[in-house]
């Protein structure tokens, strides 16, 4: 039996089906850059960012990583020709609220010891400060022998609270 997500996904999909017309835009994408920002449901990237359908690449992840997003990157780049990358991150993002050995204590009491087992080692990448985590995953990109030099890179925060986008480096 479908759930009302379930539900919802295929009732929503048939009103985009039934006007959808970019059908033959082409894989790479026509802005030639790619974004990494976080999962975090309040972050509509594409009305945030101006980014239309077919312009970017958007990576999405827990708190915006660069590390996580290395390998979409990666291929974004060498692969489908992006040469530019933004990073944004967010005020209020739940990576500012917690410790690695936290998770990893969440882990265990809600999932057990086999997760705890599975997941022993994981680094969950939490960041205790806003704008140095911003330029903490600004410097590993520059720095990474997997992203060209040529790239250009920046910084940024959006502001959950205004819909505002700033540039931090």
């Amino acid at each position: 039996m479908a759930t009302s997500v379930q539900k919802n996904l295929v009732e929503r999909n048939e009103k985009y089906h039934s006007v959808f017309n970019k059908g033959d835009l082409p894989l790479p994408p026509a802005k030639k850059y790619a974004i990494v920002t976080c999962m975090d449901a309040r972050i509509d990237p594409a009305a945030a960012y101006g980014i239309d359908l077919g312009d970017a690449h958007v990576i999405r992840n827990a708190g915006g990583n660069a590390r996580d997003a290395l390998r979409s990157l990666v291929i974004s780049e060498q692969l489908l020709g992006t040469n530019e990358i933004l990073l944004i991150k967010h005020t209020g993002c739940g990576m500012l609220t917690f410790k690695n050995e936290d998770a990893h204590a969440v882990v265990e009491t809600q999932l057990g010891p086999d997760a705890k087992h599975e997941l022993a080692g994981l680094d969950f990448q939490p960041f205790p400060h806003l704008e140095d985590g911003v330029k903490d995953d600004v410097e590993f990109l520059k720095s990474s022998k997997a992203i060209p030099d040529s790239v250009t890179i920046s910084g940024w925060v959006y502001e959950v609270e205004t819909g505002r986008v700033r540039q931090v480096v």
